[in-house]
């Protein structure tokens, strides 16, 4: 059914699985509209308590996917782009189901944007999220910003976002990224346990309360993703954009103008 993603559903759990392990399940517009699709989908499926959310191969996810930006015979249309992300980081928050995302491997970008939009998560210890658009001269998008606030707060998010770093599992897990940690290679066994407890509990009252605060949040995350779009539609346009996924691909640091 889909290119780039595995649906699979057991009772009332689907699993949905990040499906380009070659690329590091890097995101190209392939998957970007599939995800939004797959998780309006989703959204629709009354007989689906618990979506839990992985990635096939070595990460869960190392973001944008780079080389497709610069692919001049296949062009990276950036309005389009910030569409289908505006759906997916929507979808997400407003889904009537518990959202638990496994993390092993690499979470980076508008991978960890899409983690941090999930209601729980579980990440090995020496798994590596990072919030690194600066590093390419972009802003975080796919709710990046929002998400982040809602974790951490604004003045963290803002330390995070500037500086790109990268955080171990158990480092992530202490400025509130993280909500449980897994032992390496026991990450997916996690969440698939978690899923089963959350089986055995009154989950209508859970996905009640979730409902609850969320739609208070939804007016906001739809400014954001507005504000996000504008921006990064900007930022593809910079200078400092340019340097930055040159040297990415070329393997060098990078010499940012502020321009």
């Amino acid at each position: 059914m889909y290119k780039t993603l595995l649906l699979e559903k057991e009772e009332r759990v689907a699993t949905l699985t990040l499906n380009r392990p070659d690329a590091m399940n890097s995101m190209n517009e392939v998957m970007m509209k599939e995800l939004a699709d797959c998780l309006e989908s989703i959204k629709n499926d009354n007989s689906i308590q618990v979506l839990l959310l992985k990635g096939e191969g070595r990460a869960f996810s190392a973001g944008g996917d780079i080389k497709a930006m610069i692919d001049t015979e296949s062009p990276f249309h950036m309005e389009d782009v910030m569409v289908e992300l505006g759906r997916i980081a929507k979808t997400l928050y407003s889904l009537p189901q518990i959202t638990i995302a496994s993390v092993h491997g690499a979470a980076a970008g508008l991978g960890l944007s899409i983690v941090l939009g999930c209601d729980i998560v579980i990440a090995e210890e020496n798994s590596k999220l990072a919030m690194n658009f600066i590093g390419i001269g972009l802003v975080p998008d796919g709710g990046g910003h929002f998400f982040l606030k809602e974790r951490i707060g604004i003045p963290k998010a803002k330390q995070l976002i500037w500086e790109g770093e990268i955080f171990k599992g158990v480092e992530a897990k202490a400025i509130g990224l993280v909500d449980v940690i897994a032992s390496d290679g026991l990450g997916w066994a996690t969440a698939r346990s978690y899923a089963q407890r959350l089986l055995e509990s009154p989950l209508a009252a859970m996905i009640a309360t979730k409902e609850i605060l969320h739609a208070s949040q939804i007016k906001e995350l739809e400014w954001m993703l507005e504000k996000e779009a504008v921006k990064q539609t900007a930022m593809r346009q910079t200078a400092d954009h340019l340097e930055g996924i040159n040297a990415f691909v070329e393997k060098r640091k990078s010499e940012f103008r502020g321009e």
